[in-house]
């Protein structure tokens, strides 16, 4: 990988991580257009930095949130923003439990898997039709929802289920207020990627040669400012309610990648 490729893939990751159109299902489509012939464990490792970069955008547009939520804890108060940091903390099970035990079987996923990313994309898809359609309301999340919610993460695990488009439907199909699904849905992630960086890195989950450290830094600071772009972005099209747009695109997409898939 080059540092032209590094770039493509860390804005393609910073676009789509917020975007409702999968960014790993994105990022294995480019690979295979790049001509990557990395390992699935390789392409795994720079997928995880690269959402990386994009938890620290999220940091950054959510700082003012994620200090109030810190401050309740520390405080040692049940208020709203403690319920709230207890609320992720309960989303964050069921996609722990599957990157615990079924690891492996999901690097298989990646590295390639052109068809599955098409009909995953299709399934997001539909999944944005039907949250475009439900009606608004001003609901907040609750613990309930909020692991009905982390079921939805879980399963975006899989390369061209989009995560934010997976969640925030599932949290605007359950009647929480748009705005508020996507702050939770953008927030929710932010410790499940810190702890599966901090874990591969104590394991060596995560190994690379030298010489591609500063491809791998240029990936990153890529991703961390159009993450910045796409997640204010974001925010402003939840509210508008213009996610069948993206409905339609990851259709296109989808329908194109399995396409190609059986044709070679």
């Amino acid at each position: 990988m080059n540092y032209l490729e590094a770039i493509i893939l860390g804005l393609i990751q910073g676009l789509t991580e917020f975007l409702p159109v999968s960014s790993s299902g994105h990022l294995e489509l480019v690979k295979v257009i790049l001509g990557d012939n990395s390992l699935a464990e390789e392409s795994l490792a720079f997928t995880v930095i690269l959402h990386f970069a994009t938890a620290l955008s999220t940091m950054a547009i959510f700082r003012k949130e994620i200090f109030e939520i810190f401050k309740g804890l520390f405080q040692f108060k049940w208020n709203e923003e403690t319920q709230f940091s207890f609320k992720i903390l309960a989303s964050m099970i069921p996609a722990t439990m599957i990157g615990f035990f079924f690891e492996e079987k999901l690097e298989s996923f990646f590295g390639g898997q052109i068809l599955l990313v098409g009909f995953m994309l299709l399934i997001t898809a539909l999944l944005l039709l039907f949250a475009d359609k439900a009606k608004n309301t001003d609901n907040n999340v609750k613990f309930g929802s909020a692991l009905i919610i982390g079921v939805s993460q879980a399963i975006a695990m899989l390369p061209g289920i989009s995560r934010s488009g997976a969640t925030i439907s599932t949290a605007v199909l359950l009647g929480i207020d748009r705005t508020k699904a996507a702050k939770f849905s953008f927030l929710m992630v932010v410790p499940l990627i810190f702890g599966k960086v901090a874990k591969d890195i104590l394991y060596g989950g995560i190994s690379f040669e030298s010489s591609q450290i500063g491809v791998f830094a240029v990936g990153f600071i890529a991703a961390f400012i159009s993450g910045l772009f796409a997640c204010t972005w974001m925010i402003s099209l939840v509210k508008r309610s213009k996610l069948s747009y993206f409905a339609i695109y990851c259709a296109l997409v989808g329908s194109i990648a399995i396409t190609y898939a059986l044709m070679n």
